[in-house]
C-alpha cells in the first residue's frame, strides 16, 4: 500500500470517531501520535550510542511500552486506552519539568505537547490508528526516507483543511528559493515564520550534498533556526527536523515579532533568511511598538520584512514570498519599509508568479523577492512567470511544479535580455513612482495584464466616484420631476 493510501486509511478510521471534527483535527491527531513514534525511534539510536542516555518520558509512557501490539491480546484498547491517553499520557507530557539545564532534544517533548489534544473518543478505533502507524519502522533507513512522502501527503491535506493551508508553501518554491540563495555549511539560515519547516527542510537537503566530514555533519545540524507561532505546524516542523537527524532543532514556539527590533545584536543576525510570512493578518499595538514609529503597521507581512532588515548580517542573503499588496502599497509604513529596504540592501530580483499557486488557501498572486546586504539597490531585475498554455490559473488539480520555475533558473545566471518574460527597472524610476514595485512586464500585454494592480485600484476608485456623481444627478432629476 502506498504512503498516501495509508494516510487516507488513517483518516477514514478517524472519520468513524465522533470526537474528531474535520480534517484539521484528524491531521493534528495523526501528527502527535507520529511524533511519539518517531521520537521513540530516535531514542533507540541515542540509547545505542550513549551509555548514559535517560529519557525525559517516564518509562511506562514511552511508545514502545504501551503502543505496540504484539498480537498476544495484551495491548490496551477501548476505554482503557482512551483513559490512559487522556488522564496519564497527555497530562504527564504537558507537565514535564523543563529548565535551562534540560537538553533541547528532551525539552521539545514538553513543548510539542503543550497544545496537543486527543480528539478520539473511541479507543478501539484509536488502537487501529496506532497499529497502522506501527507498520512503519523509522529506524530503518529506507522507511525513514519514506517519511518525506508521508510529510508531503499530510501537508497537501492541510491545504484543504481551512486555515491550516497557510502552513504549506509548495515545494518547488521552497527549493527554488534555497537554490538561488545557496546556503553553505558554516552559515546560519533562519525562517521567522517557519510553519511546518518547508524552507528549513529544503535547506537541509541543499546542505546535505556538501557534507564530507564529521565536522561538516555537525555544522549541518547547527545550520537552521526557526520560529513558529501555531502549535500544529510547530509540531510537524519538530518531527521533520528529528527525521533529518537534527536531534536538537533550534525551532522556537513563539512569535518572532514580540521582541523590540532595536534590541537585536550581531549574534542575533543570520547569513541567510528565507521565508513565506503570513500576510493579510493584523497585529495589535503591543506588537507594532516593537518597531520604529515610521515602520509601524498592522500588516503582518510588512512587519516581517522590517524584522528581516534588523536580523540580516552584512553580506547576508534573503529570499522571501510576498503578495502583490506589498509591491504596490503606498501607505506611509509600506513606503518607509521599501525605502529602507532599497537603501540598505540590494533588491536585485523580483520573480512574479501567476495566480492560484497557493490555492485553495488564497487566490492572491505572489512574488519572490531576492535581496542581499551588500549595498543599496541600483536596479531591479524582474521575471514574470507566465501561465502555461491552456491554464487560466494554477489550482489544486493543476499545481505549480518544478517545470514551471525552470525557465527562471535558466535565466538567473545570464540574465538573458532576449527572454520576453524578463525586464529591468532602475531604482530612480521606483523612487519617482513613490516606491511602487508593481511594475508590469512591458514586453507582453494580455487582457489579464494590461494594468498593474495599483492602476486597477485607481480605475476602481474613479468608477466609484463616477457612479456617485450619476446617483447624485439622478436624485436631482427625480426631485425635479416630483416638483
Amino acid at each position: 500500500m502506498s504512503i498516501s493510501n495509508i494516510i487516507k486509511k488513517l483518516q477514514n478510521i478517524m472519520r468513524q470517531d465522533a470526537g474528531v471534527d474535520g480534517d484539521a483535527q484528524r491531521i493534528a491527531q495523526i501528527v502527535w501520535l507520529l511524533f511519539l513514534k518517531i521520537y521513540d525511534a530516535k531514542e533507540e539510536l541515542w540509547e545505542f550510542y550513549e551509555d548514559d542516555y535517560k529519557s525525559i518520558i517516564p518509562e511506562e509512557l514511552r511508545w514502545r511500552n504501551w503502543a505496540i501490539d504484539n498480537k498476544d491480546g495484551k495491548a490496551i484498547t477501548g476505554d482503557e486506552l482512551t483513559d490512559f491517553i487522556n488522564n496519564n499520557l497527555m497530562k504527564t507530557l504537558k507537565n514535564l519539568t523543563v529548565d535551562e539545564n534540560t537538553e533541547k532534544r528532551s525539552a521539545i517533548v514538553k513543548y510539542v505537547f503543550e497544545d496537543a489534544s486527543n480528539y478520539m473518543k473511541n479507543g478501539i478505533l484509536l488502537r487501529q490508528v496506532i497499529n497502522e502507524l506501527n507498520s512503519f519502522d523509522f529506524t530503518d533507513s529506507n522507511e525513514k526516507h519514506s517519511f518525506n512522502e508521508i510529510y508531503e501527503t499530510i501537508l497537501k491535506d492541510l491545504q484543504s483543511a481551512g486555515n491550516a493551508g497557510e502552513f504549506y508553501t509548495p515545494r518547488p518554491i521552497t527549493d527554488f528559493i534555497i537554490e538561488m540563495t545557496n546556503p553553505q555549511l558554516g552559515e546560519s539560515v533562519a525562517d521567522f515564520a517557519c510553519g511546518t519547516g518547508g524552507f528549513l527542510t529544503s535547506t537541509l537537503k541543499h546542505l546535505e550534498k556538501q557534507i564530507s566530514t564529521v565536522e561538516d555533519r555537525e555544522e549541518y545540524k547547527e545550520a537552521i533556526y526557526g520560529v513558529e507561532k501555531k502549535p500544529l505546524p510547530y509540531l510537524l516542523c519538530i518531527t521533520n527536523m528529528l527525521l533529518h537527524d537534527v536531534d536538537e532543532p533550534k525551532i522556537i514556539h513563539g512569535n518572532s515579532l514580540e521582541k523590540n527590533v532595536r534590541d537585536y545584536r550581531e549574534e542575533d543576525k543570520f547569513n541567510v533568511i528565507v521565508m513565506n510570512p503570513p500576510y493579510g493578518g493584523s497585529e495589535e499595538n503591543a506588537i507594532k511598538i516593537n518597531f520604529p514609529t515610521e515602520l509601524q503597521t498592522s500588516e503582518t507581512a510588512d512587519l516581517f520584512v522590517a524584522l528581516i532588515l534588523y536580523r540580516l548580517r552584512r553580506d547576508g542573503r534573503v529570499g522571501i514570498v510576498l503578495p502583490d499588496g506589498f509591491l504596490f502599497g503606498n501607505d506611509n509604513a509600506k513606503v518607509n519599509i521599501k525605502k529602507k529596504l532599497l537603501s540598505e540592501c540590494n533588491l536585485h530580483t523580483i520573480v512574479r508568479l501567476p495566480s492560484g499557486i497557493f490555492a485553495p488557501y488564497t487566490p492572491l498572486s505572489v512574488n519572490l523577492l531576492f535581496f542581499d546586504k551588500t549595498g543599496q539597490t541600483e536596479k531591479i531585475d524582474y521575471y514574470a512567470v507566465p501561465l502555461p498554455e491552456g491554464y487560466k490559473s494554477f489550482s489544486k488539480t493543476k499545481p505549480f511544479e518544478n517545470r514551471h520555475i525552470a525557465p527562471v533558473k535558466e535565466w538567473w545566471n545570464n540574465r538573458n535580455k532576449e527572454d520576453i518574460n524578463a525586464y529591468s527597472v532602475s531604482v530612480a524610476e521606483v523612487e519617482k513612482n513613490n516606491y511602487n514595485l508593481d511594475i508590469k512586464n512591458p514586453n507582453i500585454q494580455t487582457e489579464e495584464d494590461v494594468h498593474s494592480l495599483s492602476e486597477l485600484m485607481d480605475m476602481l476608485t474613479e468608477k466609484s466616484n463616477n457612479m456617485q456623481t450619476l446617483v447624485t444627478e439622478l436624485k436631482k432629476a427625480l426631485e425635479g420631476v416630483e416638483d
